[in-house]
């Protein structure tokens, strides 16, 4: 399945078709161009808001029909640009609100990777995901506990919770890194 903006969607800067779409971390779609010149209008020495619902973008990720058109002069100057914007910003610690926020879009494209044959994270990166999600469920099924649900009743299903949630933080983490090293052009 590719990847790219909703098929009658248009770029909220420009209202036009996308040209080299770009999808932020807030999983808002803009023309690469586009959202780069709403950037540059700001301070460049810190990540622009998304115009729609004003997050900080701090990651840019190309459509991949953007990637296979960097034979193309244009194309390959834009996504040089947002590789340097991610380089720029990608790698810079985000508060915990901000991880909570980036939750639903790096989960969303890591399930679409992970569920794709044609693409292919690395080894060691699938070994990490799915050592963290085979230890969390490990621990949520197990009837051993920090909080036991047999003394607290439902409350103890608490650390269960907390547990699934870190385990989101830190996948989604070894994700963004995945994502950053991709289109940073490390």
């Amino acid at each position: 399945m590719e990847e790219g903006p909703p098929v009658n969607d248009v770029c909220s800067v420009c209202h036009g078709g996308f040209n080299i779409p770009c999808q932020a971390n807030c999983s808002h779609w803009f023309c690469g161009n586009c959202i780069l010149l709403v950037w540059q209008h700001g301070s460049a020495l810190q990540p622009c808001k998304c115009p729609l619902c004003r997050r900080q973008i701090t990651l840019l990720v190309p459509a991949g029909a953007s990637q296979r058109q960097r034979n193309d002069p244009e194309v390959s100057a834009i996504v040089g640009r947002v590789e340097q914007y991610n380089r720029s910003f990608g790698r810079c610690d985000s508060s915990l609100f901000q991880r909570m926020r980036d939750l639903p879009f790096l989960l969303r494209r890591l399930l679409r990777e992970l569920m794709d044959p044609q693409r292919s994270l690395p080894l060691l990166i699938r070994a990490r995901v799915y050592f963290a999600m085979l230890s969390s469920i490990i621990y949520i099924v197990s009837p051993v506990d920090i909080i036991p649900e047999g003394v607290v009743g439902i409350l103890g299903l608490f650390d269960d919770f907390i547990i699934a949630f870190i385990c989101f933080l830190h996948i989604a983490a070894i994700y963004r890194s995945v994502l950053v090293n991709r289109h940073g052009g490390s």
